[in-house]
C-alpha cells in the first residue's frame, strides 16, 4: 500500500503499533520487498426515507430521471413515491481490500523504488459471484535523496485533496454510499465534503521535510476530469504544501493544495432515446451541445490536531468548475461554470479500552452556473456519521457506523437515507 495511506490509517487507529506501518519484509538481494496490504468487509443496512419532488430529466448530466442529479443519498425509485427502499449487501469500505509490493534500493547515492498494487473485489452480484475484475490503483517508480527531495512517475493518489480523504475517519469504515453489494468500495466523505483526489497518471516532484515542512507540485493525466472527451490543452497541475508539528503531548498538521485543468468536450448531437420520439421530454433524451473549453480550478485548507487522546480535523475546499464528487463532475452548465465548495469537521477520542468513537459532518454545495434555470441538479449532499473503531489485536479492527445522508436539489427536491453498516479491517 501507499505509504501515505498506510501511515495515514494507522495513525487513524492509534492503537496499532509501529511495526504496521511496514508489512511483510524480504531481503532481496539488492532490494528490500515489502508486501503489504489490507482485507475488509462490512455488512451494511440502507434504508432510504420517502423523497420530496418529482423526478426529472435534467439535460446530458442525467438523462434518466432523478429527484436529485448528483445526489448521493439513496431513493426510492421514480415509481415508487411514499415508499421507503431499503438496501442490503456485504462489501468493502471505503478503503478496498488492497495487495501492495514495494521494492527500495539505494544505488549510486540514490534510492530508488516502486510501487505496484491491487485491489480485489469483496462482493460481486452475478450468480456466478466472479464477474467483477480487481482495480489496480498503483503502478509508480520513485527516485531521490533526503538532502533533494524525490521523483515520483507513474499512477498513484491524487495531489489535490489526497490529505482529506487521508485524514477521514470513515477511511476506517464504510460512509456514504453503501447501498446494494457489488461495487468496489464506498464513498465514505467522498462527494459529501471534499472532492475526490482520485488515482491518476503523475509525474512529480515531492521537497525534503524540512523541519516538519514539505511540498509536492506535479503534471496529471488531463483526460480524467469527469466531462471531457478528446484531447486537452495541456496537463493538469496539482500541488499541495503541509506542516507537521509536535509539542510537548500535542502533534498536528495543517495543509493546503490546489489544481488546475483545461477541461474539452467535443460536439454532441441530439438523441431522442426513444424510437421515434421527437420530444425534449423523453426519457434518456439528450440535447444537442458544440465542443467547448473552459478551465476547472479549485484549492482546499485543513488542519488536525490530537491531545489527551482527541483527534480534531476541520478541513474546507472551493472551486469554480470543479463541480461535486469527482473533479469536474457536474462542474459547468454550457459554457458557464458552476461554483462549488464544501468541507468536514470531525472529532475522535480514544477510550482506555483504546477503543476510538468519532462524529464527523460534512457537506458538499454546487452552485447553479449564471443563468442557469432551477432544476433538479444538486444543491447539497450532507453527511452525519458516527462510528466505533476498536483494535481487536494489532492488526485486527472491528468497525460499527452509522450514516446519515441528505441531498437537495435547487428545485427543493430532496432524498435522504440512513446507513448501519458493521464488519472489520485487518491490516499486515
Amino acid at each position: 500500500m501507499n505509504k501515505n495511506i498506510k501511515l495515514a490509517v494507522a495513525g487513524a487507529v492509534l492503537a496499532l503499533s509501529a511495526s504496521a506501518n511496514a508489512g511483510i519484509i524480504i531481503p532481496a538481494g539488492d532490494w528490500t520487498m515489502d508486501i503489504n496490504g489490507n482485507v475488509n468487509a462490512f455488512a451494511n443496512y440502507t434504508r432510504a426515507d420517502t423523497g420530496t419532488g418529482t423526478a426529472a430529466v435534467n439535460g446530458t448530466a442525467c438523462p434518466v430521471a432523478n429527484l436529485v442529479c448528483g445526489g448521493l443519498a439513496s431513493a426510492r425509485s421514480a415509481n415508487s413515491v411514499g415508499q421507503e427502499n431499503k438496501q442490503i449487501g456485504i462489501n468493502t469500505g471505503l478503503l478496498p481490500s488492497w495487495l501492495g509490493f514495494t521494492g527500495t534500493t539505494r544505488q549510486n547515492d540514490v534510492d530508488v523504488s516502486f510501487t505496484i498494487s491491487m485491489q480485489p473485489n469483496v462482493s460481486d452480484n452475478t450468480a456466478a459471484g466472479d464477474n467483477n475484475t480487481p482495480l489496480f490503483r498503483q503502478t509508480f517508480l520513485t527516485f531521490g535523496d533526503k538532502s533533494w527531495g524525490s521523483i515520483k512517475l507513474g499512477k498513484d493518489i491524487g495531489i489535490f485533496a489526497s490529505d482529506a480523504i487521508l485524514n477521514d475517519m470513515t477511511l476506517l469504515g464504510v460512509g456514504a454510499g453503501a447501498g446494494n453489494s457489488g461495487a468496489a468500495t464506498t464513498l465514505g466523505g467522498i462527494g459529501s465534503g471534499y472532492i475526490y483526489a482520485a488515482w491518476k497518471g503523475q509525474i512529480a516532484y515531492t521537497t525534503p521535510n524540512m523541519n516538519g515542512f514539505q511540498a509536492t507540485v506535479g503534471i496529471t493525466n488531463p483526460n480524467q476530469i469527469a466531462g471531457t472527451t478528446g484531447n486537452q490543452d495541456r496537463y493538469g497541475f496539482e500541488g499541495k504544501a503541509s506542516y507537521n508539528f509536535a509539542a510537548n503531548d500535542v502533534t498536528g498538521k495543517v495543509w493546503v493544495s490546489g489544481a488546475t485543468y483545461d477541461a474539452s468536450t467535443a460536439s454532441v448531437d441530439a438523441v431522442t432515446g426513444v424510437a421515434g420520439a421527437s420530444a425534449t421530454t423523453a426519457v434518456g433524451y439528450v440535447a444537442a451541445s458544440a465542443a467547448s473549453s473552459r478551465t476547472v480550478s479549485v484549492g482546499d485548507i485543513g488542519a488536525t490536531l490530537s491531545a489527551a487522546g482527541f483527534t480534531a480535523t476541520g478541513y474546507y475546499y472551493k472551486g469554480k468548475g470543479a463541480g461535486t464528487t469527482l473533479l469536474g463532475n457536474l462542474g459547468w452548465n454550457g459554457a458557464n461554470k458552476r461554483d462549488s465548495d464544501g468541507g468536514y469537521v470531525q472529532l475522535s477520542y480514544v477510550l482506555p479500552t483504546k477503543t476510538k468513537i468519532g462524529v464527523a459532518y460534512g457537506i458538499s454545495n454546487l452552485d447553479r452556473a449564471a443563468g442557469e434555470a432551477v432544476s433538479t441538479l444538486v444543491s447539497e449532499n450532507e453527511r452525519y456519521t458516527v462510528g466505533a473503531y476498536h483494535p481487536l489485536t494489532k492488526h485486527l479492527n472491528l468497525v460499527a457506523e452509522y450514516n446519515n445522508v441528505n441531498s437537495k436539489a435547487h428545485n427543493s427536491n430532496e432524498t435522504e437515507s440512513q446507513t448501519y453498516s458493521a464488519g472489520a479491517i485487518l491490516f499486515f
